[in-house]
Formats: C-alpha cells, structure tokens, sequence
C-alpha cells in the first residue's frame, strides 16, 4: 500500500462513497467525511465525522487543513435528463465549492468523480461536470479525473442486459469508440481506481477513462 494517507471525502454516505471509506479504513488511510447533519450514522466507525453542507463551504472548511487529498464524489442520485437543473445547483455547485476549499487550504492532490464524455445523451449532466473539470484544471497542478459511464453493481444491474450489444459495437470500427468510451464499469473496478488513485497521487492531470478504469481490477 505504501504511506497512509489523510483524506477529506464528500459524497461518502452515497453509492460509492458508502463502498469506498471502509476499503479506506482497512487499509490505513486517516478519512475525515463530511455528511449532513443527521445522517452521521451513515458513516462507518473509524472515520473522523465532519457535519456540514456540501453546497456552504463555511461548515467544514476548517477541516480540510492538513489533507493529502480531496475526493469529490458528490452528485445528484439516479441522474436522468429531468434533474438537469440539479446538476449545476448540487453537482457543479459542490464541485466548484470543494475545488475552492482544497486549493485555498493547498491540498496537494484532488481526486474528482466525473463522468464519461463527450456522449450523445445527458448532455446538462456532462456540462456540469466538464465544467467542473475546467476549474478543477485551472486550479491544481495535480488532479485525478474518474470518467465511468454507468457503474453496475448490486442494485444498478439492469444495463447487463446491453453486455451482448457493447461487445458488437467494439468490435465495429464506426462505433467502437463509443462504446468503448461510454461502456460499463463495475463497483469493484471504481473502488479499485479510487484507491490506487489516494495512494499513487497524480503528477499533473491524469484522466481515467472507461478502459483505464477496467484495467484497474
């Protein structure tokens, strides 16, 4: 694993989130997670609580100091095409609200969840966060970008059933691309990317596209 690391997560009580700070834990890392108040029972023990508002950087600025790493990893639950204006007022918002902080607090490295781009649907979604990724870029000299497109894991396995019309496309110059840019990752592949990410910091801006994350399990 190498050297323990003190980590600053958002978004951790969600899908991924609720995954990831355990393997954290378990591996030595100090995390401190900001939750809203009243749901600080959503959080596994062993990790430093930090109540406040992902969107009101005043309540849990002060405990950002003295990090290794942000890992941004809030956004809207179930994006579809009706939450567009939840994208930029939750996603964007607390993306731009965290990239503040951590720069201001001089963070050494900031690991942001993002989504696979450019692609056909979603488009409010994927401006929101290449929105936040051009901030996060003028920001930081060191930077890791996760781009999956739809994770699948226990309670998000309907898109297996797409597996036999993703294999037909990559194997079809005019669309391989796509659907390799905008193919299916599964929970374990993100939490393993997430990981090697904290603990092999990037040196510039590195991007984790669908077939990197892949290789990461």
């Amino acid at each position: 694993m190498g050297t323990a690391r003190t980590l600053f997560v958002t978004g951790g009580t969600g899908y991924i989130g609720s995954r990831l700070i355990p393997r954290l834990l378990a591996r030595g890392h100090a995390v401190r997670a900001l939750v809203r108040p009243g749901s600080e029972s959503r959080l596994p023990g062993g990790c430093a609580i930090v109540a406040g508002n992902a969107l009101e950087a005043g309540s849990w600025r002060a405990a950002v100091a003295g990090c290794d790493a942000f890992v941004q990893l809030v956004g809207v639950a179930h994006p579809s095409p009706a939450k567009a204006a939840q994208f930029r007022s939750v996603d964007l918002a607390s993306a731009l609200a965290a990239i503040d902080v951590a720069a201001g607090a001089a963070i050494p490295h900031f690991v942001y969840l993002s989504v696979a781009q450019p692609a056909p649907v979603m488009r409010e979604y994927i401006a929101a966060r290449a929105e936040a990724e051009a901030a996060l870029r003028d920001q930081f000299a060191n930077a890791t970008i996760l781009r999956p497109w739809y994770v699948v894991g226990p309670g998000h396995r309907w898109p297996v059933l797409l597996r036999p019309a993703y294999w037909l496309a990559e194997r079809f110059p005019p669309t391989r691309d796509n659907a390799q840019r905008l193919g299916l990752v599964t929970i374990a592949q993100m939490l393993d990317a997430l990981v090697e990410a904290v603990e092999n910091p990037a040196r510039g801006i590195r991007v984790l596209d669908v077939p990197a994350l892949r290789r990461a399990n």
